[in-house]
């Protein structure tokens, strides 16, 4: 296991912000993995595990304890059933599910970050969630110190969210099994309005898989959501915000802002959630709230593709990236009494 002090960590974030870890170590076996947690745990010292780095936002002054990056590697197939170790790239095992002609998370091309990250978020996007496909997670439990197999029904998934995101210090993802569907070279049915229009067919339709995979991939490149090292606007996490999920007196009360802001003819987005709720749109927010596209003078900018993405233009710091965050939030709740929520997970710093 590879270990390394006062290691940067900024180089394996998608911001490419954030301060230094104290000890740096890299697990590429679960063993190693298990090893690293029990160690930090029976030492006390404090445990940073990171993937992909593409949900993180790491403080400037870094982290003062064992910060893990998880490298495991694992693309296992039977059938239908496939298991995917926590360190593998999740848009490249995508890609081998397409190519191998099975359906289910097509529509989730694209998404930078590594495989064990998908079920601690709920990963989704252009109408599918992992959440939807996943079987079971084997994590190491530090609690009770030991390995487990975690169905999805005791995963408590919901809309951008887990029981691992719930319990972010109990649970250590190890490998992801995932149940796909052969459908003769079709895709899953598409779901997402934005799909089914870039590809000219139906919402419920089905497609061939690699059409939807590289539509989607296309629809992500053009709103900066696909990583490119010498595109600044892809220096980001992506979504910053989720899509707020507002109670019913909430969503009256946003109607009547809207309409005394914007005029008694323009309707919001909203989309029918559980429990009577309504979920609408964090980008639609941000930009009738004044920002739009590109916002910002500094080293951190609002995406030029994307209201979601906040970005950073090359040397930003973790601070101007928050300094843009909360201005961002605080203009929306202004302008609608909607208060945004960060999609990133947060280290030494908060909104």
């Amino acid at each position: 296991m590879q270990e390394l002090h006062d290691a940067p960590l900024a180089p394996l974030t998608t911001f490419r912000l954030g301060g230094p870890a104290a000890r740096l170590l890299t697990a590429t076996t679960d063993a190693e993995v298990i090893a690293a947690v029990r160690e930090a745990d029976a030492s006390g010292t404090p445990l940073l595990v990171i993937g992909g780095g593409s949900n993180l936002v790491i403080g400037d002054k870094g982290f003062d304890g064992t910060a893990l990056r998880i490298a495991t590697k694992g693309f296992e197939l039977s059938g239908t059933s496939l298991e995917l170790a926590a360190g593998e790239v999740w848009t490249d095992a995508v890609a081998r599910t397409v190519e191998e002609g099975l359906a289910g998370i097509e529509c989730l091309a694209g998404i930078p970050g590594s495989a064990g990250a998908t079920p601690i978020q709920n990963v989704g996007a252009y109408g599918q969630e992992v959440s939807s496909t996943i079987t079971e997670v084997v994590a190491y439990d530090r609690r009770t110190r030991e390995t487990v197999t975690i169905p999805n029904t005791e995963c408590a998934f919901s809309y951008r969210h887990s029981r691992f995101k719930a319990e972010p210090d109990r649970f250590v993802v190890l490998r992801v099994r995932f149940e796909l569907e052969e459908a003769n070279g079709l895709s899953a049915p598409l779901k997402y309005p934005e799909t089914a229009r870039a590809m000219g067919v139906e919402q419920g339709d089905r497609v061939p898989l690699s059409a939807a995979r590289e539509t989607v991939l296309g629809l992500r490149a053009g709103k900066g959501m696909v990583l490119d090292p010498e595109d600044h606007d892809t220096w980001s996490a992506g979504s910053f915000f989720t899509n707020p999920i507002l109670e019913p007196a909430a969503f009256q009360d946003f109607l009547g802002r809207v309409h005394d802001r914007l005029g008694p003819d323009v309707t919001p987005p909203a989309f029918p959630a559980e429990d009577g709720r309504t979920k609408t749109s964090a980008a639609w927010l941000i930009d009738r709230a004044g920002f739009t596209k590109g916002y910002g003078s500094g080293p951190a900018r609002i995406s030029t593709k994307h209201t979601l993405a906040l970005t950073n233009r090359g040397a930003a710091t973790t601070e101007d990236l928050l300094a843009l965050a909360r201005e961002v939030v605080a203009g929306v709740h202004a302008a609608f009494g909607v208060t945004l929520v960060n999609e990133p997970v947060t280290v030494g710093v908060s909104l």
